[in-house]
């Protein structure tokens, strides 16, 4: 199959223009994307996050450092995104390494969060047992009586993650079945471009 005309020769620029005609078609979480990692055994969990920034260095997202995702990406740190835009009918997929973004970012992100997002992410204890709601509800009790103002610090155990694509890959709906899927390899500074039989 010939490479597709819209097989710009930088992905980054290439996600960025679909993410923007997926925020238009539709709005609603359009940089949501289901995150795939695994432990140190090899088992899989996949779940879905906000990636807040994508550029030349790679896909951002934030979380908590003690949640199960955290605890995979210290044992084995590489991971998968996908992006679905059922309105375009199109995916993107990333494969890379995963490295903690600076604090600097990390505190930059948390100060720009709504303030009941920020005493979230001080209450919440992610992927730990909940005996019942009423113990969630007492802890953001207390984070807001401990910040009353809006000037709520980032806890230290919230930060960011940076996947650092190795492989992405550009699919969309074609007739048939035969879909559209270009795949990018990171080889040296640049990028090799292919298409994948559908």
């Amino acid at each position: 199959m010939p490479l597709p005309p819209s097989a710009a020769p930088d992905p980054i620029a290439r996600f960025r223009d679909a993410l923007a005609r997926a925020a238009a078609a539709s709005p609603h979480d359009a940089t949501a994307a289901a995150l795939a990692t695994a432990d140190a055994r090899g088992a899989p969990s996949v779940r879905m996050v906000l990636v807040k920034s994508a550029d030349a260095r790679g896909f951002a997202f934030f979380t908590n450092r003690e949640s199960r995702k955290a605890r995979d990406l210290a044992a084995n740190p590489r991971a998968a995104l996908c992006f679905h835009w059922p309105a375009l009918e199109e995916q993107v997929r990333v494969e890379g390494a995963v490295t903690p973004l600076p604090d600097a970012e990390a505190d930059a992100y948390f100060r720009s969060r709504p303030r009941e997002s920020r005493v979230g992410a001080w209450a919440s204890r992610q992927s730990a047992p909940l005996g019942d709601r009423a113990e969630l509800e007492a802890a953001v009790r207390e984070v807001e009586a401990r910040f009353p103002g809006d000037e709520i610090p980032r806890p230290p155990f919230w930060g960011g993650y940076l996947v650092a694509p190795e492989r992405i890959e550009f699919w969309r709906s074609g007739p048939g079945r035969l879909h559209h899927r270009t795949v990018y390899v990171r080889r040296g500074d640049g990028w090799e471009v292919g298409a994948l039989q559908p």
